[in-house]
């Protein structure tokens, strides 16, 4: 009842102080505060669009809800000489409760941009951040405290309270957040730099991740009051995890780094694995990611990429020989035929001119004469089918203004009378 009596007259005085003619001043410095923080994003967002700070669309980000926030609290402070301040006082936590939640909600979508749980964390979060600011502003959050203070049990010996407990998770989420974000800027200026080869920044990029992410597991330990000396238990347990039935799991991340600093698959090259043809697309610490022609991608374990046959198109040379076979008539003037092909061949766009298109007699087949076309290309993945294609196309043209004749089988039925 008394905690009850003392929200009820928190309120009414809420109410009471939104009602004095002096608001409307408060109203009109806030809305002035939100214009120029609007003003200030939309400017600087031209230097960075979709980033952290800026979001999707400026207003999103956390650059306009911290901006907001400091303007808010200076105009709190200058109007406190002049006049009672009430809507001020109510705005600066709700601005501070808007940019702890997209400061989260920002993190953790660059931190994990595929992850479907992101979104589930970023409406939990924003629940529990408004009831608390509904409590501060009731001033039942005092009571709620001492609440959460009487509610204690033993961990290991050691009495626990759930407010103690609730701060240390929150001191862990912190700290957690902050190595993501560090991980998150770094990873982004080390994927940058276009200097560097890509799986040298990819390696780098995906080192610092998990040397943040350890240091920030430790940390938030500490701030949860978890000792340190209880990792060597966790220690020997992943041990024995590894083991028994970790093994692959733990072969594939360590090949995944093997493969980016030796360079032997980079992203972009062209490989056949487990009969799955495709460029590299990605290389991350568990798995590589190979994408066809068609648009088909598959999943490979980095394991299977270091001790299975792997053939790489583009690992030494990107350019590839590709031929097709076309047949002519018996009877054909192949020492006129063949100059008009190659050079019908090597009109081709994506035909590289440094390498002379080949055309051989290959084969005296039983309708024709058989004639392997071998011609070179430098961007195989853009795919063979295509450029073969094309090639074909042309030899026809050269076929038929010549007047060439492509034999095909042919089938004589006869009827006895």
């Amino acid at each position: 009842m008394a905690a009850d009596l003392q929200a009820g007259q928190s309120l009414a005085e809420v109410f009471a102080e939104l009602n004095r003619p002096a608001a409307l001043a408060e109203v009109a410095v806030l809305a002035a505060c939100l214009l120029f923080a609007w003003a200030v994003v939309r400017l600087a967002r031209r230097r960075a669009p979709g980033s952290i700070w800026f979001g999707e669309r400026g207003i999103d980000g956390v650059l306009f809800p911290l901006l907001a926030l400091g303007l808010a609290v200076a105009a709190r402070s200058a109007l406190a000489k002049l006049l009672p301040i009430a809507v001020l006082k109510l705005a600066v936590p709700i601005l501070a409760s808007l940019a702890l939640i997209r400061v989260v909600a920002r993190v953790l979508r660059v931190a994990f941009p595929n992850s479907t749980a992101v979104r589930a964390i970023e409406r939990t979060l924003s629940w529990l951040v408004w009831i608390v600011l509904v409590l501060w502003v009731t001033d039942l959050l005092p009571a709620v405290l001492v609440e959460m203070e009487a509610l204690r049990w033993k961990i290991a010996g050691s009495e626990v309270s759930l407010r103690s407990l609730t701060e240390g998770v929150l001191t862990a989420g912190a700290a957690l957040l902050l190595m993501l974000w560090l991980s998150a800027a770094i990873e982004a200026r080390l994927l940058a730099a276009q200097r560097v080869d890509l799986s040298v920044r990819k390696i780098a990029a995906n080192a610092t991740r998990a040397l943040l992410l350890l240091v920030g597991v430790l940390v938030a330990l500490s701030a949860a009051g978890i000792p340190l000396t209880a990792l060597s238990v966790l220690g020997g347990a992943i041990g024995v995890g590894i083991g028994l039935g970790l093994q692959k799991l733990a072969a594939n991340y360590v090949s995944g780094f093997v493969i980016l600093a030796e360079r032997s698959l980079r992203i972009g090259d062209v490989v056949k694995v487990d009969g799955f043809e495709g460029r590299i697309s990605d290389i991350t610490t568990r798995y590589t990611v190979v994408r066809a022609a068609n648009g088909r991608e598959s999943i490979v374990p980095n394991e299977m990429m270091t001790t299975q046959r792997v053939e790489n198109l583009s690992f030494a040379d990107p350019k590839v020989a590709v031929s097709t076979v076309v047949q002519v008539a018996y009877g054909t003037d192949l020492d006129a035929l063949i100059p008009k092909l190659r050079a019908a061949v090597m009109a081709v766009p994506r035909v590289l001119p440094e390498h002379p298109a080949a055309v051989q007699l290959s084969a005296f087949a039983a309708d024709g004469l058989e004639l392997t076309i071998g011609f070179w290309i430098g961007d195989v993945h853009n795919g063979e089918g295509n450029v073969r294609s094309d090639v074909n196309f042309a030899l026809l043209r050269c076929l038929n203004e010549q007047g060439v004749e492509i034999p095909f089988p042919q089938r004589v039925v006869r009827q006895a009378g």
